[in-house]
């Protein structure tokens, strides 16, 4: 197929940077621009940005001149967004009343009742709320979201437990990477031999975001799924990685034996099953008593693939088990290029 160009907003953030490494000889998408802020518009790409990432930056992207970030700023068909919670707010319906499909990183529309909140290897049907997103707004374009980075791999995983017997209850504890909360991100005086055992609204999205994704598709809106969520989010001192400790209850007792089979067998939707982006494999159960870590673990299917280990009984609930997914490629960056790979087959560009 000819590439679609594509275009990345607030690119020269942590995320957008993140953007910038996965598309670089993408099969499908070309970057054809580059958007930032007032202050970076008009200049090279490489000496306005302060490259974060181990990857080298691409040099595709090292002299592209950076542009406003605006819909009248570039031709494009697809649009990814890195940008803030509130300046998504205000941007992303513009693009989408122009024409361009919005794929959003950003928390902004997750809950918006016609917005898909996709992770396409376990909700891929979620994507024909775009078509009545159209019908509700009157817009050619539209916004499709990634969830919340430490929603991601727990929820891939309570998916394929969900599907074989029943989610009710999770309780959930999380390890965030460093990375998740951006460049420069949380100071070395407070990370340094040291647990953040707070971070704003993250609960909030664990505890509401699985809920969407795990529920059902039912004419122009998504029912929830009927399963409560307990959640303690924290920081810990490692670069890339979320790792989420999670105890369920299910509608019966669950033997690990099981859960670890379904979890092996868990295969992606048939529409996002053969994209360029599909985790290979989707889950991963490891056997060894002290994995997953996200050294050893986090690039798994190049990203892509949610990691699951230590699945056992809970003497609370019915299992517990860790889970851990890159949160900038599988939770952020590459979940929206995923979605956007859907839309493409879909047809809904």
């Amino acid at each position: 197929m000819n590439q679609i160009p594509v275009a990345v907003l607030g690119a020269t953030g942590s995320v957008g940077q993140r953007f910038i490494s996965l598309l670089d000889n993408h099969p499908w998408f070309k970057v054809t621009a580059l958007a930032a802020s007032d202050r970076s518009v008009g200049q090279a790409y490489s000496k306005t940005c302060r490259w974060v990432l181990a990857e080298p930056m691409p040099d595709y992207a090292r002299d592209m001149l950076v542009v406003p970030a605006t819909p009248e700023s570039f031709e494009t068909k697809i649009v990814f967004s890195a940008l803030p919670a509130d300046l998504a707010k205000e941007l992303e319906p513009q693009f989408a009343q122009a024409g361009f499909a919005v794929c959003s990183n950003a928390s902004s529309y997750r809950r918006a009742d016609d917005v898909p909140l996709l992770l396409p290897e376990i909700n891929a049907d979620h994507i024909a709320l775009v078509k009545e997103q159209r019908k509700l707004r009157g817009w050619s374009g539209c916004i499709t979201t990634n969830p919340n980075c430490t929603s991601t791999g727990l929820t891939i995983a309570l998916k394929a437990l969900d599907d074989s017997f029943g989610v009710k209850k999770v309780f959930a504890v999380s390890l965030q990477a460093l990375s998740g909360a951006g460049y420069p991100g949380v100071s070395s005086m407070d990370i340094t031999d040291n647990v953040i055992p707070f971070i704003g609204g993250e609960e909030d999205k664990v505890e509401w975001e699985p809920r969407k994704m795990l529920g059902k598709l039912s004419g122009d809106k998504i029912n929830l799924a009927d399963i409560k969520f307990s959640a303690h989010t924290n920081r810990v001192a490692v670069i890339d990685g979320h790792t989420v400790c999670a105890s369920v209850e299910f509608e019966n007792p669950v033997s690990p034996e099981d859960a670890i089979r379904a979890l092996n067998n868990f295969q992606a939707q048939a529409a996002a099953r053969d994209l360029p982006s599909t985790p290979q494999p989707v889950i991963l159960v490891h056997n060894e008593a002290d994995r997953p870590q996200p050294r050893l673990d986090r690039l798994t299917g190049k990203g892509m693939t949610t990691v699951v280990g230590r699945v056992r009984a809970d003497p609370l609930f019915h299992l517990k088990f860790v889970v851990l997914s890159h949160n900038t490629i599988r939770g952020a960056a590459g979940g929206s290029i995923y979605n956007a790979e859907l839309l493409v087959h879909e047809g809904l560009l």
